[in-house]
């Protein structure tokens, strides 16, 4: 059987706990289609599968890796819009850190005209996230005023060129004045440094905010609700400070605020597919205007995946990391 390329962590650890392994190529089944991997995103999830506190889905892979672009190599039974080397991008629930993934036929969408293939790498789960989680749970109207935590992160730089593209006043949060700095090239009102400043006083001087990104949680969480308006809508989709919090329902029930929160990976296809479509009718024609590009940190070669996790832990990292094949 023919072989290729990939990465895996057998043990938990560091990111000396990723291995290049020696695979079999696989082969689509009845509604997937085999990408001939050119590019993969690294994430944050990646990192926690790593240290084993986030294991792939029933019936996944256990090759590192969430969204991939390249070329269609196969396709599976049924699958129609698709053509044998098409380029694609796709979200994948694992497999997206070798030469080959495969990937279920509504997640894959056409590279955006005007993108590189390896930029587009940098698409599929930082679109997808943001589009469900701030226009979709977050309800984001035009006119209406986003606070986004990690404002240079994948996501974040995704969210804050969304938000403002799409009529909204944008806030953000970073680690240093670089990053801050680059938050408001990218659309953001003002970049905050908190390491420096009072994120939520800050907010409030400005009007409060009608929707919180958040992906520290933690203490950040009282402080988000303290800071949104009446009526106003907290997404939660990471805790880098911790899942385990203590709240004052008073204020969330004074202001009739909404707390909620989602994942992405585990999400049955059909979901998949129609949040696809969304960001395919909302976010790729922003990418065709211009208003929307992904950040792109840094760039390793797939035998360097342990490179490229060293970065992403490190934190020195604003907007994606990629690994390309």
């Amino acid at each position: 059987m023919e072989s290729m390329r990939a990465v895996t962590a057998p043990e938990p650890g560091g990111p000396e706990a990723l291995v290049l392994e020696s695979r079999e190529i696989p082969r689509p089944g009845p509604g997937q289609v085999l990408i001939r991997v050119a590019a993969a995103g690294v994430n944050r999830p990646d990192v926690i599968q790593r240290m084993g506190f986030y294991p792939p889905p029933p019936g996944a892979t256990d090759i590192l890796g969430l969204e991939v672009s390249g070329r269609i190599a196969s396709l599976g039974e049924g699958v129609e819009g698709f053509s044998e080397d098409d380029a694609v991008v796709a979200l994948l629930g694992g497999g997206g850190y070798a030469e080959y993934a495969l990937a279920d036929a509504g997640s894959v969408l056409p590279v955006p005209d005007g993108l590189t293939l390896q930029e587009a790498a940098g698409l599929p789960e930082t679109c997808f996230t943001v589009w469900t989680n701030v226009f979709e749970r977050g309800a984001l109207k035009e006119g209406e005023t986003l606070l986004v935590h990690g404002g240079a992160s994948g996501i974040g730089t995704t969210a804050i060129q969304m938000a403002a593209a799409r009529g909204a006043r944008v806030f953000a949060t970073a680690g240093t004045p670089d990053k801050a700095a680059l938050c408001e090239t990218l659309g953001a009102e003002r970049g905050i440094n908190y390491r420096e400043e009072d994120f939520a006083e800050i907010v409030k001087e400005a009007g409060g905010a009608d929707v919180v990104l958040d992906m520290v949680g933690g203490d950040y969480v009282q402080k988000n609700l303290d800071l949104l308006n009446m009526d106003g809508r907290c997404v939660q989709i990471a805790y880098l400070n911790g899942s385990q919090v203590q709240l004052d329902l008073m204020r969330l029930m004074l202001k009739r605020l909404t707390l909620t929160g989602s994942t992405l990976r585990a999400r049955p296809a059909e979901e998949k597919a129609r949040i696809a479509g969304q960001v395919r009718d909302h976010a790729w024609p922003l990418i065709a205007g211009g208003k929307l590009k992904p950040v792109i940190d840094s760039v390793f070669p797939l035998e360097e995946a342990v490179k490229a996790h060293e970065r992403i832990d490190s934190a020195d990292h604003a907007g994606k990391i990629l690994l390309t094949v």
